[in-house]
């Protein structure tokens, strides 16, 4: 709501659900405001509540020549299986790529919007998007709705003049850097593989084939997840995603 939003109601009448008592005081609103805003935070809470319950693996990982991303393929609604070959791993741009839990269509437009303003940044400066800047970018869009927010739990990664980089943003525009990162139901079961096997000091090789081994784990152990593994990397040649041929090699190794 608008900082110099007023409404002074009358007994007898309704705000959000609640009935004003006769002789109750509310000074200018400001306790609507108040009200309002914890819906609207509450609401928040719920739709991130809910995104963890997703049937949905992905993760990204950074490498000390590159970035890995991976995620399965399943789609559900309730307990049945909606789709098998659903895509949740977006190239963005040469260098840049999106994976994410939660709504197929708030995603799709979410990765359209940061795909025109990529190239948009990439015509108007002569350079490739910063990571970070795209991260930035993307969480002022989803801070901007947060009391209607967009249904997803993202994963920005990408390679700039500064090195590789993974960020994890949440619906409210939350967006923080780390090593490694993994959303949805099956992301539990990653957590446990990236903990015990994850270096810094890892190589692209390294990198791919931990992606799968985690995938895989939550594969077997999430219902709502499976179907088949999608994996990218991301490295100063640029993006590229790993033939399934290959994939399923890695897998049997």
């Amino acid at each position: 709501m608008k900082s110099d939003y007023k409404f002074n109601p009358c007994h007898g009448d309704s705000i959000f659900g609640i009935r004003i008592q006769k002789g109750q005081n509310i000074n200018k609103g400001k306790e609507i405001k108040v009200f309002a805003h914890k819906i609207g935070f509450w609401g928040i809470t719920m739709r991130e509540e809910k995104v963890k319950e997703t049937g949905t693996t992905t993760l990204g990982l950074v490498c000390k020549d590159g970035v890995v991303l991976a995620t399965e393929r399943r789609a559900t609604m309730g307990g049945m299986i909606a789709h098998k070959t659903t895509k949740k791993l977006f190239q963005i741009d040469e260098h840049l790529a999106l994976t994410t839990a939660g709504l197929v269509g708030d995603v799709q437009i979410l990765a359209r919007y940061l795909r025109a303003e990529a190239k948009l940044y990439r015509l108007s400066t002569g350079i490739p998007m910063p990571v970070e800047a795209a991260a930035t970018l993307m969480a002022n869009i989803l801070n901007k709705n947060k009391f209607t927010p967009y249904y997803v739990q993202l994963i920005i990664a990408g390679y700039d003049l500064e090195g590789a980089h993974v960020y994890s943003l949440d619906a409210a525009g939350g967006a923080i850097p780390d090593r490694y990162v993994s959303t949805g139901s099956g992301s539990p079961y990653v957590y446990g593989v990236l903990e015990d096997q994850y270096r810094d000091d890892m190589d692209i090789e390294e990198g791919l084939n931990l992606a799968i081994r985690a995938i895989s784990a939550a594969m077997k152990r999430d219902s709502a997840s499976g179907d088949g593994i999608d994996v990218a990397v991301i490295t100063k040649e640029g993006f590229r995603f790993i033939p399934e041929d290959e994939v399923r090699k890695r897998m049997e190794g």
